[in-house]
C-alpha cells in the first residue's frame, strides 16, 4: 500500500458519486470479475476460475505488502465497480524523477461512460500523483482498446512512446 495515499475518498460521478479506498483480500473476487467482464482480459485468461484463485490471491497479497505497489477498488454502496493498480517507481532519468505507473483499469462494462473511469483517472493525476511526488503519469493500453486510447488523450494523456512486451514461457518446474 502506498502510505501517502489518503484513503478512503467519495469521487463525484454523473448521477451520484463513488468511494475510491485501498484494496483488501475481501475484494479479491470482485477484482478479478472485473478483469473478465474485459473482453482483452478474458482473451488473455483472466475468466474468474476458482482454479485461479491461488494465483490472483498470491497477486494480491504480494502488492498490498508492497509499499511501492496499491490496488485501488471504486465502491458504489457496497458495490466493487472498478478498480485501478498504482506502483511508484523511482527513477535516474529526467532529473531524478519518480513515475507513477497505472495498471489494470478496469470499470463495470454496465457502468462505463457514466463518468467513473474520469474520476478515477482525474484522481490520479490530481492527487496520487503530487502526494507519492511522482512528475509523471504513464501508463500502457493494449493495441485493441481505441475507445480506451480515446479517452486517455481525451483527459490528457499522450501516445508518446511505443511499448514492447515480452511474454516469458512457462518453464516445467522440477519435482
Amino acid at each position: 500500500m502506498i502510505a501517502v495515499l489518503t484513503l478512503p475518498v467519495v469521487l463525484p460521478v454523473r448521477g451520484g458519486e463513488v468511494s475510491l479506498r485501498h484494496a483488501d483480500e475481501n475484494d479479491l473476487h470482485a477484482v478479478v470479475g472485473l478483469l473478465a467482464d474485459d473482453p482483452v482480459s478474458a482473451a488473455r485468461g483472466d475468466r474468474a476460475s476458482e482454479a485461479d484463485e491461488p494465483l490472483y490471491r498470491a497477486a494480491l497479497l504480494e502488492i498490498l505488502a508492497d509499499p511501492s505497489n496499491d490496488l485501488l477498488v471504486a465502491v458504489v454502496g457496497e458495490d466493487v465497480v472498478g478498480t485501478l493498480q498504482l506502483t511508484r517507481i523511482p527513477g535516474m532519468a529526467r532529473r531524478g524523477s519518480a513515475r507513477l505507473l497505472v495498471e489494470a483499469v478496469r470499470v463495470r462494462s454496465t457502468l462505463r461512460s457514466g463518468g467513473i473511469g474520469t474520476a478515477l483517472m482525474r484522481w490520479v493525476t490530481d492527487v496520487a500523483a503530487p502526494a507519492t511526488g511522482s512528475s509523471l503519469v504513464q501508463l500502457t493500453s493494449d493495441n485493441a482498446r481505441t475507445d480506451a486510447h480515446r479517452f486517455y488523450e481525451r483527459l490528457g494523456f499522450a501516445g508518446s512512446h511505443r511499448g514492447f512486451k515480452y511474454a516469458v514461457p512457462s518453464r516445467p518446474t522440477s519435482g
